[in-house]
């Protein structure tokens, strides 16, 4: 897979790369062996053209499987990208100062296996969700450690005498109030 879907500046580091595990597809995988099997009991016991069947079965457990194949996720030190798509692409960044919060979860297969669900929280928009991917309490961790050092990089505007001034002009202004 290429690495044309996203873009990353001069300044920026790749700090976290995932898709989600296999077994995100197990379902559908199974599903569609589910249905070729069906498919073929029927032809081999009612009408052998119901074989056809079997290729809407084996084109479920390929579309589950591609479907896994094609969504990635990547953490940047500047933003959050998750990719997806079989036959289009959607591709989502999210900046790391949109983020405004950060959570994991696990289900009981999960933690006993180590995957799991991040959401990120995002200003103004839908949240991002990586399923099913390896340790999520560390990716989440990661996402929260980009957004702790995007808050302590913020200076405010001025200088200190500007801002001394400023409460001057406040405490006269709250004086001659009173």
């Amino acid at each position: 897979m290429t690495a044309e879907w996203w873009f990353q500046d001069d300044d920026e580091t790749l700090v976290w790369d995932g898709r989600p595990r296999w077994s995100a597809a197990i379902g559908g995988i199974a599903a569609g062996v589910v249905l070729v099997a069906v498919a073929v009991a029927a032809a081999l016991l009612v009408d052998p053209r119901l074989a056809a069947g079997s290729l809407l079965g084996v084109g479920i457990a390929v579309w589950q499987f591609l479907r896994v194949r094609h969504t990635s996720y990547r953490v940047t030190s500047r933003a959050i990208w998750h990719k997806q798509g079989v036959a289009g692409r959607t591709v989502r960044r999210v900046g790391v100062p949109q983020v405004q919060n950060t959570a994991y979860s696990q289900s009981v297969t999960g933690s006993i296996f180590g995957y799991g669900t991040v959401t990120v929280e995002v200003a103004g928009g839908r949240d991002l969700t990586f399923r099913r991917i390896d340790d999520p309490e560390t990716v989440r961790r990661t996402i929260t450690d980009l957004i702790d050092d995007t808050d302590t990089d913020r200076e405010l505007p001025g200088t200190p005498d500007q801002w001394r001034d400023v409460l001057s002009v406040v405490r006269d202004l709250n004086t001659a109030i009173d």
